[in-house]
């Protein structure tokens, strides 16, 4: 773990999915439309296979699904069904998690930023939809970044065009590749447990674990 250097952090980078928003219930749908399309007849997935499948971005979501729904056809082919459906169901149940937007107003004092494997201009879409777009300085998503996480270059960017030092950032997620991230690029990590994956978070070792957004703050080196 890194040390803490109290009263350090200038810049704080949230991932998006299963930790600023709950998105499971559109991915949901968009999934389901695409298999749908590429193999009609085939059996929809459940919320909750859905939510074991995210992470990584959709193109890793894709070739889950389609292996999850035993169907056979081409990832890429897939992935761009998949945008066409989910682009079209972006904001129908996706909501803040509890405490988001208070937690993220008690940090009037640092910059913050969204890095997400998620597409850029859909990231945006969805945070501007949910009133909170103004609130930071940076939104990038997968579309936008050289490499996606756990490639440290996006995060990277983010510190280059805010002028924050490593010791100066901190990156919150929810799933080990935030983590990874995080470590990658040697900023401190906190771990909020309400996300897509928690015991893997857990085992992946943040420097702190919260449970709502509203801690996060007292959380900060």
């Amino acid at each position: 773990m890194l040390q803490p250097t109290p009263g350090r952090t200038r810049l704080v980078v949230f991932d998006l999915d299963g930790t600023l928003i709950d998105s499971t219930g559109d991915l949901a749908a968009a999934v389901n439309r695409t298999l749908a399309r590429v193999a009609p007849g085939t059996a929809g997935l459940a919320l909750s296979v859905v939510r074991r499948l995210v992470g990584n971005g959709a193109r890793v979501l894709v070739e889950r699904s389609l292996r999850e729904a035993g169907v056979s056809a081409s990832v890429d082919d897939t992935l761009a069904i998949f945008q066409d459906c989910y682009r079209s169901c972006l904001l129908d149940t996706t909501r803040l998690y509890a405490g988001v937007a208070e937690g993220i107003a008690l940090l009037d004092d640092c910059s913050l930023a969204v890095l997400t494997n998620k597409s850029g201009d859909m990231s945006r879409t969805i945070l501007a939809g949910l009133g909170i777009a103004d609130r930071f300085a940076r939104i990038y998503g997968g579309s936008d970044l050289p490499a996606p996480k756990p490639d440290p270059a996006g995060l990277r960017l983010v510190m280059h065009d805010l002028y924050a030092a490593p010791e100066e950032t901190v990156l919150v997620g929810d799933l080990p590749v935030d983590v990874q991230t995080g470590r990658a690029a040697c900023v401190w990590t906190v771990g909020v447990t309400y996300g897509f994956d928690p015991d893997g978070l857990a085992r992946s070792v943040p420097d702190r674990l919260v449970s709502d957004l509203r801690e996060l703050k007292g959380a900060l080196p």
